[in-house]
Formats: C-alpha cells, structure tokens, sequence
C-alpha cells in the first residue's frame, strides 16, 4: 500500500473514531479518575522521572487528575507545545494552578517563561490506537516525530496511549515512520503490547 493510499485510510478512520470519542466521553465523565487508578495501579515509574501529559480538549479523555497525582507524588510534569510545522514538540513544565496560554492547534501550554524538560514517560492522545500499539493521531505527524527523536537519542522513553476503550480499532492504517505506543490504558484496562491485557471494572 502505497503513502496516498493510508493516508486516505486513515482520514477515513479518523472521521469514524472522532465519532466513536465523543461518544464514549458523553458516556463515561468519571472516566478520567478511573484512568488514573488503572494507569498508577499498573505501570511503575522510577522514583522523580519526567513525565509529560496533555492538557485535554474537546472530548479528549481527561488526564488532569493522572497528572495531579503524579505531581504530588513527586514527579515533575511538562505539557507539550509545537514549535513549528514537522518539529518535534517541547515539553514546558506544569503544575497545578498554572495559569496556561493559547498555543497552537486549539491547544493550552504553559507560558513561555517557564523551563523545558524532557520526558522519560510520555503520556500520548489519539483518535484510535490498535492491538499491536499503533496510535491515530491528529494528522501532525507530531508525537511521531518527538517519539523517534528521543528513541534515537538513546533515552528510550515510555510512550503510554490515553484513550477510551471505544477507540480500540481492529488495526490503524499505517506508514514506514509510525511510532508504537509502548502501553495502552483506558477507563476499562491497562495493556502493554506483547502482553496479555489487564481488565478492570469500569467505573462511571
């Protein structure tokens, strides 16, 4: 399959699982607080690593409660910002109570004024991601391009999909440059690719 035809797959595909997300984010309003445990309960980050978030949009699941308690717990947080058309993005640091600014594609960064860090954990959106770890993005090629540059670096970063269990697509179109997510979690489960899936109870 050649370029133009995943990329018009995967428009395709973005169109349907945008209509599954909002969906399943009128379903679910606690759904974020049940990420969290499942994401904390599962994965084991080292004592003070770096860990980068998202501030949430539209029907994003929400990861504010995850990022509040990883900052209590003693991690320092970065949200992400876009530099530049094909860049890869930075991380500006994050805490609760810091008043953000508009950034760029709609989303909410810190300001300027505040230091950069570089993730060891990378807490990722998507429209729909699939069993073997790949993710659908929003079309920027942006977490692809910051992913295969701390991949190369030798930083061997962990990349962890934030998603409801309705964007679990039976396989996500896909190009050479593509990077894989390293875990899965959602409001119902927490997999690691290569193994089996953890199940949850759903809450909310």
């Amino acid at each position: 399959m050649d370029h133009a035809e995943t990329q018009a797959l995967k428009a395709n595909l973005r169109r349907e699982a945008s209509a599954r997300r909002k969906a399943a984010h009128a379903a679910h309003p606690q759904a974020g607080h049940t990420l969290a445990q499942h994401f904390r309960g599962a994965i084991q980050v080292s004592a003070g690593a770096a860990i980068s978030g998202f501030w949430p949009m539209g029907d994003e699941i929400d990861v504010t409660p995850l990022l509040a308690q990883l900052h209590a717990a003693g991690h320092p947080i970065g949200l992400p910002v876009v530099v530049g058309k094909a860049q890869p993005l930075v991380f500006r640091a994050w805490h609760p109570g810091l008043a953000l600014v508009a950034g760029g594609f709609k989303t909410e960064v810190p300001p300027p004024s505040v230091p950069e860090l570089v993730p060891q954990v990378l807490i990722v959106p998507l429209l729909a991601f699939d069993a073997e770890g790949y993710r659908l993005g929003y079309g920027g090629g942006f977490y692809d391009r910051t992913l295969e540059k701390l991949r190369k670096s030798g930083a061997r970063p962990l990349a962890v999909g934030v998603a409801f269990s309705a964007q679990h697509v039976a396989r996500v179109p896909r190009d050479h440059y593509d990077q894989p997510l390293d875990w899965i979690v959602t409001e119902k489960s927490v997999q690691q690719f290569g193994v089996a899936p953890v199940p949850h109870a759903a809450e909310g």
